[in-house]
């Protein structure tokens, strides 16, 4: 089993960003992701910055992966997706069908990100025959879901053509929507929102009447309010699952990889505090399911 580290969610300082990735060259995460997926208005590094990034990343032995956009919504975006396709020696994850497409035609292998719709084995096929390696599982979906996908899979002879990803550690992104919910809690319009996001580096929770988590706020995000952790679950995923993705919350998150690397057989557990695991066991999200 393999651990990635998924792109940054979050609006970041371009020196905190360049100092996370330092570090994780030198983390045991298998896999990197990079780029911005969440606001094209987040420019605190350019196109340009993260190929550069991702080359160096590469020298040091890491395989890395540019991420899309999840929501284009303008033609500057899309000429942002093409430079990022362009680059042959940079594996992309497509987390918009736009990608897939822009990917397909240029015969290039590519990631199909847990953004894009995919809930049943014909589907898959349909991207196994575009090119995709590695398919993200949404977030939502279970382990017993995953097990009839797959079987559904080797039925069409298709089991052995890509790995599974699941997200394992992070808020988890539940919807999207050309809307900016950050700059809407600040009574901001969108296109005048003055990069509010800045201010919370790992969104912007909201709480019930009762003062329970109930999302994150994070752009055009909604992201669960409590964050997602599967460490302990690792053992139900041998045999099903070959990617485990953490999602960036700060430096503490390249720690987190170390616990997920030595509880792969269940022995050293960890505990979750307030943290859930509710969709990967058929359940609610938000619940917390031990043992």
């Amino acid at each position: 089993m393999q651990f990635s580290l998924g792109p940054i969610l979050y609006y970041w300082p371009k020196a905190e960003v360049e100092a996370f990735y330092q570090a994780a060259a030198d983390s045991q995460a298998d896999v990197i992701y990079l780029g911005e997926t969440v606001c094209a208005k987040r420019r605190e590094l350019k196109t340009k910055d993260w190929i550069g990034l991702a080359r160096e990343l590469a020298e040091s032995g890491k395989q890395v992966v540019l991420s899309t956009m999840a929501l284009i919504e303008a033609p500057s975006e899309l000429t942002m997706l093409k430079r990022y396709c362009d680059n042959d020696d940079i594996r992309i994850e497509a987390n918009d069908v736009s990608a897939v497409q822009f990917l397909s035609e240029r015969r290039q292998p590519f990631v199909v990100g847990a953004a894009i719709n995919c809930y049943n084995p014909q589907t898959l096929k349909q991207f196994v025959d575009l090119g995709m390696t590695r398919w993200v599982m949404p977030v939502e979906l279970s382990r017993d879901w995953l097990v009839n996908m797959l079987n559904g899979c080797d039925a069409l002879g298709i089991r052995d053509q890509f790995e599974v990803e699941v997200t394992g550690y992070g808020y988890l992104p539940l919807a999207y929507s050309a809307r900016c919910f950050t700059a809407r809690s600040e009574n901001r319009a969108k296109d005048d929102c003055e990069l509010c996001c800045l201010n919370y580096p790992n969104g912007r929770l909201t709480e019930s009447q009762e003062g329970q988590a109930v999302f994150v706020l994070n752009g055009i995000q909604t992201q669960s309010g409590q964050c997602a952790n599967l460490v302990n679950d690792l053992p139900s995923m041998q045999g099903l699952v070959d990617v485990v993705r953490l999602s960036p919350l700060s430096l503490d998150t390249l720690h987190w990889i170390d616990k997920f690397r030595a509880n792969q057989a269940g022995t050293q557990p960890q505990p979750l505090n307030h943290d859930c695991n509710g969709y990967w066991h058929h359940l609610a999200g938000m619940t917390q399911v031990i043992g």
